[in-house]
């Protein structure tokens, strides 16, 4: 990082003197750098201007949801949800960022059951009594993103089914209990993983949260199965995603052959996933989409 001269504009591009905006963090920050630590590069930190923006993203982003949480039930097709999620973001003045996104089909990844994300919405997928679907939205909103996902419970679900939706819940709050400034992404990862097996299940390694903001998919890469005191450094202004995907049985996955892109459980047992989008700030966090 090129040192700046304290009367110079800041990085960050908010306008003010480097001075009186990031240079007691840059600071900060350089004295965990050689202690070794793993500290986030300057173009996923987001000024204030950046973050309003971003909020405005995730106010699309939940409504959408509450839509979706409005209307969905047994009998519908998941066809029928990508043209909801489609409608409602287009009608508020966004774009659904997975459309077209590295050649995914469509506006929304709707997985069902022993999908564990991914989901391609189809005509020929009907929701039936008992099914548990995740439905994950993420919008493009003036060139801002946001991204969040929550667990439907189609009808009369079973018990087994309904204690992982709601234990996979659960894990984000005990998840977010590890944001805090200057921590490590680590300490929320190690929460959830031991959360989890506590419960009887396994957390998917392969696939995690990811920054996002000023791009769909942005550093750090989030895992739920890391180690306290381990990976990228939490310091305000970093916005992530926390998406853990837990299983009932076996953590083992595999990618549909056909389309690419769906990730199902090896040993088609449910699965069950929520997220959420956070904000690192001075006192903790802030949850801007979910």
């Amino acid at each position: 990082m090129r040192k700046l001269g304290r009367n110079e504009p800041c990085w960050c591009g908010s306008g003010k003197k480097y001075k009186a905006c990031h240079c007691a963090f840059d600071n900060k920050l350089e004295g965990y750098f050689y202690q070794g630590a793993l500290v986030p590069p300057r173009e996923i930190i987001k000024n204030q201007e950046q973050i309003q923006a971003i909020r405005d993203s995730a106010k699309i982003n939940i409504a959408v949801l509450d839509y979706v949480s409005r209307n969905i039930r047994a009998g519908i097709t998941t066809e029928q949800i990508d043209r909801w999620v489609y409608e409602k973001t287009t009608q508020c003045g966004a774009i659904p960022a997975p459309l077209h996104y590295e050649g995914f089909p469509k506006s929304v990844c709707t997985s069902i059951n022993e999908e564990v994300c991914h989901g391609i919405p189809s005509d020929h997928v009907v929701l039936k009594e008992g099914d548990i679907i995740n439905v994950d939205v993420s919008t493009n909103y003036k060139g801002y993103f946001s991204d969040s996902s929550r667990m439907f419970c189609i009808g009369q679900v079973s018990p087994e089914k309904k204690r992982l939706v709601d234990i996979t819940k659960e894990s984000i709050q005990v998840g977010l209990e590890q944001v805090k400034p200057w921590g490590f992404l680590g300490d929320m990862g190690q929460a959830i993983h031991d959360f989890a097996r506590k419960n009887g299940y396994s957390v998917v390694r392969e696939i995690g949260g990811h920054g996002i903001g000023l791009e769909f998919h942005e550093e750090p890469w989030v895992s739920y199965v890391s180690k306290k005191g381990t990976e990228m450094m939490m310091v305000p202004g970093m916005i992530f995603t926390i998406e853990p995907m837990i299983n009932m049985g076996t953590d083992e996955i595999f990618v549909d052959r056909e389309n690419g892109w769906t990730i199902y459980t090896a040993d088609a047992m449910p699965s069950a996933q929520w997220e959420i989008q956070v904000l690192v700030t001075e006192e903790g966090y802030e949850i801007l989409s979910y």
